[in-house]
């Protein structure tokens, strides 16, 4: 790693805060320590030093240095980290400092977790894990990402790799070694055995109806209706802001707006729409077209009435119909309709509700049933397996190789269940990142920020 550049960034948060971390990582990260404050400290003890300009020697702050030599750091390679006050002037003369120091360059976006997942820290399963606990917005999606930074699919996946690697060094013995009298004649059958008891395995982690990836992404909520039924106004009252344009007229909503909520922990995203009607303004035509598309993916639609008025039928009626979601039906406006609609009675999981976006009237009932509604659907995605698009495909490409692999029956057979068993090993290595990643390395690492 001696010709490897030295990286430095920030890696806290926006200044001005009241401390903020500056890490430097690489061959040089002892060197730049020494030329900032004059010394290398003892390894992992927090030192209070002098940073100080290179060249002038000018007092730069008084910040913690910490001096963290590798393998045992966070990157396997030599780091350091000043803890200094957390203003921009001093952050802007350090990272200058660092940046005419010989050999070190700024972090690229995910560079050091990237060296750590290249010099084995991190397989490629803790590092998503690591960027969704970034990423977290909810105490369950943070929950969910730490087991996965901590292995829960990393772990599983090299000790199913292993079990097929072990079956299939008794079909290559029972090739290679055939004529061998101490090589017993039955290794087929004992290889095929633990490769469909691993196939079930697999295929019982898959079977869990997408939670893990629906409570990574947040269970997602379209409010549908015809026009002018109140909608931006629910948005805005569920948001608790104002998120959405409200106006008497009708089409102002026109692209699909998106708020995410903390629902008891549990992660949502409200999808504000356009009034689904039929109309001949080609704009408004699109935003329909978008928001028949979006509701048309939501796991939960909230479709919109006025019950201010009465006849409420066309376009808008007869497209709820083909929405293939859960639908709840809310009669807004309930404070202006002549005939006032109970809405203390109704039972908690009822799907029609009577409510006012304006005065709030009913909405706590709706809020209560679409806390128990993300509780059932996503209570028991927090230990799932699977969270990623990406694991998935891994494992099903893995259970096609391995009903390959035990599907052989015939004589003669073993090159065959070999070569199948060679790629369900191969799909579990890059679902950890072992081989044959690089086409979404560059991807993967996108997601996090400069300084991780």
């Amino acid at each position: 790693m001696s010709d490897r550049s030295t990286i430095f960034a920030l890696s806290s948060g926006r200044p001005p805060a009241a401390i903020a971390v500056v890490r430097v990582c690489g061959p040089r990260a002892s060197a730049a320590l020494e030329k900032l404050i004059g010394r290398v400290s003892e390894p992992r003890r927090a030192t209070l030093a002098r940073v100080r300009e290179p060249g002038s020697g000018e007092v730069i702050d008084e910040a913690l240095a910490l001096w963290l030599p590798g393998p045992h750091s966070e990157t396997g390679e030599d780091m350091a980290e000043l803890q200094l006050h957390g203003g921009h002037a001093v952050i802007a003369a350090v990272l200058e400092a660092l940046g005419r120091i010989e050999g070190c360059r700024p972090a690229e976006p995910g560079e050091f977790t990237r060296r750590a997942f290249e010099n084995g820290r991190l397989d490629l399963t803790a590092v998503e894990g690591l960027a969704d606990l970034i990423a977290a917005e909810t105490s369950t999606q943070r929950r969910q990402a730490l087991r996965q930074l901590k292995g829960l699919i990393g772990d599983r996946a090299e000790a199913w790799r292993q079990r097929i690697v072990e079956a299939l060094a008794l079909v290559e013995a029972r090739i290679d070694f055939a004529d061998e009298a101490d090589v017993p004649e039955d290794l087929i059958g004992p290889a095929l055995a633990s490769a469909r008891q691993l196939r079930a395995e697999i295929a019982a982690s898959l079977a869990d109806g997408g939670r893990g990836e629906r409570l990574r992404e947040g269970l997602v909520v379209a409010i549908a209706g015809p026009p002018n039924a109140g909608k931006s106004t629910l948005l805005n009252r569920l948001a608790r802001r104002e998120a959405a344009i409200v106006s008497p007229y009708p089409g102002t909503t026109r692209d699909v707006i998106e708020v995410h909520l903390d629902l008891g922990g549990f992660p949502m995203t409200l999808l504000d729409t356009a009034g689904i009607r039929d109309s001949d303004d080609p704009v408004e035509q699109e935003g329909v077209r978008r928001a028949v598309g979006r509701v048309e993916a939501a796991d939960l639609v909230l479709w919109v009435t006025d019950g201010s008025v009465t006849g409420i039928g066309g376009a808008g009626e007869r497209a709820k119909t083909n929405f293939k979601s859960d639908i709840w039906t809310l009669t807004n406006k309930i404070d202006l309709a002549v005939d006032k609609l109970c809405t203390s009675s109704e039972s908690p999981s009822s799907r029609d509700f009577a409510i006012s976006a304006v005065t709030g009237e009913g909405v706590d009932r709706l809020v209560a049933a679409l806390s128990a509604f993300a509780a059932d659907d996503l209570a028991a995605s927090e230990s799932a397996l699977v969270t990623r698009a990406r694991h998935r495909r891994a494992l099903e490409e893995t259970l096609g190789a391995l009903d390959r692999a035990t599907g052989h029956g015939r004589a003669g057979s073993e090159e065959l269940i070999a070569e199948d068993l060679r790629s369900a090993a191969l799909a579990l290595g890059r679902l950890t990142g072992r081989v044959d990643v690089e086409d979404i390395l560059d991807v993967i690492f996108r997601e996090f920020c400069i300084g991780k």
